[in-house]
């Protein structure tokens, strides 16, 4: 039986990459801050797939956080074959109103964190020649728009960079950009959503059904959604200081208010 280690597994895309895997026979390593939520998901999954789900409580925004995470993916006698990068918040509020260390926090779990946990996940995943590493990343990766787009576009290339690297080795990385997902996400960060056209929404659960198509498939860059693949292509094509003007008005009118 494989193991999968999945961070901020108790909402949104994290739970439905829990459930999917729990549901394929995976035992599974479920990372978030709030231990009562966690066991509580632990049980529920455990009891309704027959599998071994172990909890780690672990605020990814702090030294101690990461350093207990990358020593159980560095476990060799309990290893991780499939690692799940999803623990990720987003701040309310443009350039300049964001306080400096909420900015700092953000690019610690969406940068740091990801490299040092994939970093510790791989090393031994190319020793044994198999594994593979899911890092969750976001459409905002592909338009200019703040420090959250920035940080995914960080999480992009790295995670393509490193696929490339690893060619051959048994190891795959793929970075999931998903566009709206009904989370969790934008009730944290205070952001208001009802004015989010319902066709821009995506279901978690069938985004990752989609995503690990795209794995099996051996791809790097997964955008799980005709719509938003439309949407992409267009952004390819558009003037990129068109662009930063367009995203700067549709942040306005879709994220923080």
């Amino acid at each position: 039986m494989t193991t999968a280690l999945i961070t901020g597994a108790t909402a949104g895309i994290g739970a439905a990459f829990a459930r999917r895997l729990a549901g394929d026979g995976h035992s599974v390593v479920l990372v978030a801050r709030d231990e009562k939520r966690l066991r509580e998901q632990a049980t529920e999954l455990h009891d309704r797939h027959g599998i071994e789900a172990e909890v780690l409580s672990a605020d990814l925004a702090t030294e101690e956080g990461i350093a207990a995470v990358e020593a159980r993916l560095a476990d060799t006698k309990h290893p991780v074959d499939l690692l799940v990068n999803n623990a990720g918040f987003g701040n309310k509020g443009e350039y300049l109103d964001v306080p400096m260390a909420d900015e700092l926090a953000m690019l610690k779990v969406h940068c740091e964190a990801v490299l040092r946990l994939t970093t510790a996940a791989v090393r031994g995943m190319r020793e044994r020649r198999r594994g593979a590493v899911v890092n969750v990343a976001s459409v905002a990766a592909f338009v200019p728009r703040g420090t959250y787009g920035a940080s995914k576009a960080w999480v992009v290339q790295f995670t393509q960079g490193a696929a490339r690297d690893l060619a051959g080795s048994g190891v795959r990385l793929m970075a999931l950009c998903p566009g709206f997902v009904r989370t969790e996400f934008h009730q944290r960060a205070g952001m208001g959503t009802d004015n989010i056209p319902g066709w821009m929404w995506l279901d978690a659960d069938k985004l990752v059904d989609a995503a690990m198509k795209d794995l099996a498939r051996g791809k790097s860059l997964s955008i799980p959604d005709p719509r938003y693949k439309a949407l992409m292509g267009a952004v390819k094509l558009a003037p990129r200081g068109l662009l930063g003007g367009v995203t700067s008005r549709t942040g306005r009118k879709y994220g923080p208010r």
